[in-house]
């Protein structure tokens, strides 16, 4: 249902169009005003979806009615009515704020389709402030998913990093052992960035065949291969203006290194099976849990793309580097959970004692077995009967 606001002086005109809108829909809500003053009143004790407002009124004119409502609630829709030769004072209050105007004798038309489309406008915004709320939730869950917990040096000095490199557009390479949260690094240095409000593309380059990490790079053209049925982009192209992040790059093939060079030489992808050349604007963040001056004397990584990507180098410290972080970690993983229980210190200094070989993500794994298998609070012997090392 919505609500009306009719401000007029002259009873005989309220009545016609009250009359008017109750005919057009019934579920309306239609309350009067006699004069500006009274329709002030009733605008600061109701909600109204739609104001309708003489300008030519004794005790408060259109305008001054205008101009205070709109001080007291700068989302107001406010339709004025004005009389024949008062069209400059109406286009005088569409600057000011008002959605349109009428001119006296309303137009049955006229006045049914401004209404509709103001209440349509006023829908169309309440609707938009739900999803700027939506949004703004949604952003605070992914910065919880992507926080960068602990204090311990070595993370510490990541964070510094990320904090002077993130603002620039300069590659970086992200190394360490899985596990260790190169994928929150990549996040924290877009999120950071100028770029954060475009997107954000991750490509595990080791999830993807070998036959088909060009097409999923750079996109193909249909028919230029078995299965291609259709012209697809790739994640380059998608990720335009933004940020692309390449996961697990040293298992790339060479040929594909090749054409990730020649992207960040050039700026530019061609789709397989086109000659066509994309221009696409894209940071690079890369990262990897091999020895890339290894698979480089090895035969196994091209060289020049190393230099490329290795302008800024992060290293990522496995968790047995930053042991007196678990307590912290440990209760974010419980803020998160279904199941919530306490730990006792004498669980954090069982934990502190194992070798963590599978890092943040092996921790991960073993609270969430201990939330379902301990008690509570989860104890040293909790640990050391559910964790086999």
């Amino acid at each position: 249902m919505s609500n009306i606001l009719l401000i007029e002086d002259e009873q005989a005109i309220r009545n016609v169009l009250k009359s008017i809108l109750m005919d057009e829909n019934p579920k309306w809500n239609v309350d009067e005003a006699e004069n500006g003053a009274v329709g002030l009143e009733k605008i600061k004790e109701k909600e109204y979806d739609l104001i309708i407002s003489d300008i030519k009124m004794p005790l408060k004119d259109g305008m001054e009615v205008l101009s205070e409502a709109m001080q007291y609630n700068p989302e107001l829709t406010m339709v004025m009515i004005t009389g024949h030769g008062d069209v400059d004072l109406a286009v005088d209050a569409i600057k000011k704020g008002a959605y349109d105007f009428i001119s006296k004798p309303p137009d049955l038309n006229k006045l049914l389709t401004t209404v509709r489309n103001a209440l349509d406008r006023k829908s169309l915004l309440s609707s938009n402030k739900e999803l700027k709320k939506e949004n703004k939730a949604l952003k605070k869950k992914v910065a919880k998913k992507y926080e960068m917990i602990g204090e311990a040096p070595a993370i510490l000095e990541v964070k510094q990093i990320i904090d002077k490199v993130a603002a620039t557009d300069a590659r970086v390479l992200i190394l360490g052992p899985n596990g260790t949260g190169k994928e929150l690094v990549a996040h924290h240095l877009h999120e950071k960035s100028e770029r954060n409000n475009k997107p954000l593309v991750e490509v595990n380059c080791a999830a993807i065949p070998a036959e088909l990490i060009e097409s999923e790079l750079f996109g193909h053209v249909k028919g230029s291969f078995t299965g291609a049925v259709k012209d697809k982009q790739g994640k380059f192209e998608l990720a335009n203006n933004g940020t692309i992040f390449l996961d697990e790059i040293g298992d790339m093939s060479l040929s594909a290194q090749a054409k990730v060079l020649r992207a960040l030489q050039e700026g530019k992808v061609s789709p397989v099976g086109s000659e066509k050349e994309i221009d696409v604007n894209v940071r690079v963040i890369a990262a990897t849990n091999k020895d890339l001056r290894k698979e480089i004397s090895e035969g196994r990584f091209r060289e020049d793309l190393y230099h490329r990507l290795a302008v800024i180098i992060i290293n990522v410290p496995g968790l047995n580097d930053r042991k007196d972080d678990i307590p912290a970690l440990v209760e974010y993983f419980v803020s998160v959970a279904t199941n919530p229980k306490d730990f006792d210190e004498s669980a954090y200094e069982s934990l502190k004692e194992i070798d963590w070989t599978g890092n943040i993500r092996e921790l991960r794994n073993v609270v969430e077995r201990l939330l379902i298998l301990g008690e509570n609070p989860i104890t040293r012997k909790d640990v050391e009967q559910f964790v086999k090392k």
